[in-house]
């Protein structure tokens, strides 16, 4: 069988019909499917079952605010609640683990779920401090071993050199 070999000169010609008919069947086709109007009473709201307390109006949780004073040797000096002293004893982790509690009421509430600690931190302080309220902001471990969270949102405040 002899092969018949094309001129380099001559040009292949693609017939684009079809392709322009598929196209435009295809246009057709979404456009007939597309739904413009938004289906009405769906507005996605997750809604308590009916006799459960809901939380009461106003049960908004305050700001918490920790500050992380520093000693010029980057050991605490100072660790505040809100406008609070703690102090800088071994032990001011765990009170302010509770002090947390005692904010939030109950571990694991729905209320409590876009709470937000913010930590401002002195910019010299040993960074074992920071990690250790970190620790006593986000929960605990019950006797079980598990952890109990209390928040889930902490957030730092822009770190600032200290003025010389």
């Amino acid at each position: 069988m002899k092969r018949r070999l094309v001129p380099s000169n001559d040009k292949l010609q693609l017939d684009m019909t079809p392709m322009i008919d598929c196209t435009f069947q295809l246009i057709i086709f979404f456009m007939l499917q597309l739904k413009i109007i938004q289906p009405e009473g769906d507005f996605n709201i997750n809604m308590p079952p009916p006799g459960a307390p809901g939380p009461a109006i106003g049960a908004i949780l305050p700001e918490i605010k920790v500050t992380l004073k520093s000693n010029p040797d980057g050991s605490l000096a100072a660790l505040m609640l809100g406008q609070r002293n703690l102090g800088n004893s071994p032990k001011v982790y765990g009170l302010l683990n509770e002090e947390i509690l005692q904010i939030i009421g109950r571990p694991g509430d729905p209320a409590t779920k876009d709470t937000e600690v913010e930590i401002d931190i002195d910019y010299k302080l040993h960074f074992k401090h920071v990690v250790s309220t970190v620790s006593a902001c986000s929960g605990k471990l019950d006797k079980k071993g598990r952890l109990v969270r209390y928040i889930e949102k902490i957030k730092f405040t822009p770190p600032r050199k200290p003025s010389e």
